[in-house]
């Protein structure tokens, strides 16, 4: 097969989840597959890892705009006879007035399900045009069983035999390191020294920080050693309110928030803490509790959407609709030792199951069967 990738998001969304995955899949895909052909949709830097001798390049502009989506890319593309079209990115740039056979990596429908937590510009898009790249798309991939739902849920008309579940996974540097050194590394960076509960993540309403901080809060000073809550993210929009939110509570000296950080560090955060809390009310996946599973960090999160189907029992799962229950989760898991042995144990085994090369490979079968069916 001959086989376009619109590859951007490498570039353009590197460190967020799309990015995330994008990067890794296509760097698995064409150092296992030999046979077939692959055209990277590019802009920006190329990294070494993805120069083969099964990939050229196609650059084109950073921006979703309608002359490079629609008339620039298809026409390159099919001036190459190109076999499938893979747009990673939720289907945005959707080539809707070209013929060529394309599929798309659905990764939530968080649009439709929690539309208050997504920006203006953004929700007007994904609800104008994925009903479009719905009923246009050759066959989608998406990151979770619970997302293949919501997608059949929503677009009842398309065939479940067309939905392929291709599971995200963690980076390789996501691995154990010496937790007193990763430790010692993030309070002299960040001027405590005492342990401390980890966030990490976006800080949109559907990620539920919010009642974190107020159960950190409640349980704080009944906790048998001092405990720091350090919050890692840019301190933009909503990352700034609850600042201004702990600020007023006069909290900023057991809740820290790090602002942006380097990738770099993630790994050392994550093996640094005594725990990671993600109480989030909607995930298509949820990475991060994943990447804690990866450092040996035990880990609390919720019991809804596609979390439970990647932390099995693995993780202490909670309704994050009660602070009460977080509350009491994360006061249990540091005062038990050995349920915190055990949340670390499973949690690490767990995350073995998942690699970018079995997602990779789910990817490469999709394109099989697509490509045979069309």
């Amino acid at each position: 097969m001959k086989i376009a990738i619109d590859s951007r998001s490498v570039n353009l969304h590197s460190g967020t989840g799309i990015g995330t995955y994008t990067e890794n899949v296509i760097s698995e895909m064409i150092n296992i597959n030999k046979d077939d052909n692959f055209t990277l949709i590019w802009t920006g830097e190329i990294a070494e890892k993805f120069k083969n001798d099964n990939v050229d390049f196609l650059y084109s502009s950073g921006r979703h705009g309608r002359f490079f989506e629609n008339i620039y890319i298809p026409n390159k593309l099919n001036n190459k006879s190109i076999d499938l079209y893979h747009i990673p990115q939720n289907g945005i740039g959707f080539p809707f007035e070209q013929n060529i056979d394309t599929i798309v990596t659905i990764h939530d429908l968080i649009p439709y399900t929690m539309p208050e937590t997504v920006g203006t510009g953004y929700l007007n898009r994904f609800l104008k045009d994925m009903p479009r790249i719905i009923e246009q798309s050759k066959g989608i991939l998406t990151v979770s069983e619970f997302s293949k739902r919501d997608i059949l849920r929503f677009f009842k008309g398309y065939p479940e035999d067309k939905i392929f579940v291709t599971p995200l996974a963690t980076s390789s540097v996501y691995k154990p390191l010496d937790k007193k050194l990763c430790r010692k590394k993030i309070c002299d960076k960040y001027n405590f020294n005492t342990p401390y509960i980890l966030y990490i993540g976006g800080f949109s309403s559907r990620k539920n920080v919010r009642a974190l901080i107020d159960s950190f809060i409640e349980i704080e000073n009944n906790l048998s050693k001092e405990y720091k809550l350090l919050i890692v993210g840019p301190l933009k929009d909503e990352g700034e309110e609850l600042f201004n939110y702990v600020k007023n509570k006069d909290k900023l000296s057991s809740i820290i928030f790090s602002g942006f950080v380097d990738n770099d560090l993630l790994p050392i955060l994550y093996n640094g803490a005594d725990l990671f809390v993600y109480p989030s009310f909607y995930e298509g996946f949820g990475l991060p509790p994943l990447e804690a599973m990866s450092c040996m960090t035990p880990v609390i999160t919720s019991n809804v959407t596609s979390i439970p189907e990647v932390t099995g029992d693995s993780a202490l799962l909670i309704n994050p609709n009660s602070k009460d229950e977080l509350s009491n989760a994360i006061f249990k898991v540091l005062e038990d030792e050995n349920l915190k042995n055990s949340l670390i144990k499973k949690g690490y085994e767990k995350s073995l199951q998942f690699s970018w090369r079995q997602t990779a490979k789910l990817t490469l079968k999709a394109y099989k069967s697509i490509y045979d069916h069309l």
